[in-house]
């Protein structure tokens, strides 16, 4: 028996990395595995690795949000998992930030968690539960310097998923955030003092996508019920520091 037995979830951003992991352990867990991601080719391939079902989406976009949803409730007639894990980095201190750059980084990491999570909403309010997972980052706990962009869109994910959980909380929908630090994924590479960060943690060692597909796997489960509204975070202890 799965931990995530006849619940439908959907995946953003699950091509590759911390997404495809968390949807091959969905789908592993009894969950009915929808990926979305803007890279057709590496999601089509992952979709049909993990026994899912792929889609193009850009987050930014609220009307390919609504469509998406609606193909979902309609052929399942029901959502209850939404985990907003698109996302992109750039690396520029707030000085040399320019304004498209900014604008660009909001729209995917914010706007998108935004769109995804008022989408979703309607069709979990009429089922009186659900559980939606937005993936922020550790630097959304703390200053992110030399990534201003980036840093300010997790913080924005952050204080979101807590509005969200209390306006949601009574239709029975909890909304958590996750704070990873430093994983292993093909983000890491354009992260400035990658190496620097990796001698400061406490554990020794960067994280795999699959530790943090499991702690999304529990907030995605019934396991964590009572949860909503909260940070977790998995950074080997870096924000302990």
């Amino acid at each position: 028996m799965g931990r995530l037995d006849g619940k439908v979830c959907l995946i953003t951003g699950a091509a590759r990395g911390q997404g495809a992991a968390e949807a091959e352990l969905f789908a592993a867990e009894g969950g009915t595995a929808w990926l979305a991601d803007v890279l057709d080719a590496e999601g089509e391939a992952t979709a049909s690795r993990v026994g899912g079902t792929y889609r193009h989406l850009d987050v930014s976009d609220e009307q390919g949000w609504q469509q998406l949803i609606d193909e979902i409730v309609n052929r399942h007639g029901r959502i209850d998992v939404l985990v907003n894990n698109a996302g992109i980095f750039r690396s520029n201190r707030m000085l040399d930030t320019p304004l498209d750059e900014f604008d660009l980084v909001m729209d995917v990491n914010c706007k998108g968690v935004f769109l995804g999570m008022r989408t979703v909403a309607g069709p979990m309010r009429e089922a009186g539960s659900g559980s939606i997972v937005n993936i922020s980052s550790l630097a959304g706990m703390q200053g992110a310097a030399g990534a201003f962009a980036y840093g300010t869109s997790k913080w924005a994910v952050r204080g979101m998923t807590k509005t969200a959980a209390v306006e949601l909380a009574r239709r029975g929908i909890r909304v958590n955030s996750i704070h990873p630090g430093l994983i292993a994924t093909d983000m890491a590479d354009q992260l400035p003092r990658v190496e620097r960060m990796q001698r400061g943690i406490p554990l020794g060692r960067s994280a795999t996508a699959d530790e943090v597909a499991r702690l999304a796997l529990f907030l995605a489960s019934d396991e964590s019920s009572y949860s909503t509204g909260s940070e977790f975070i998995v950074d080997g202890g870096l924000n302990a520091v």
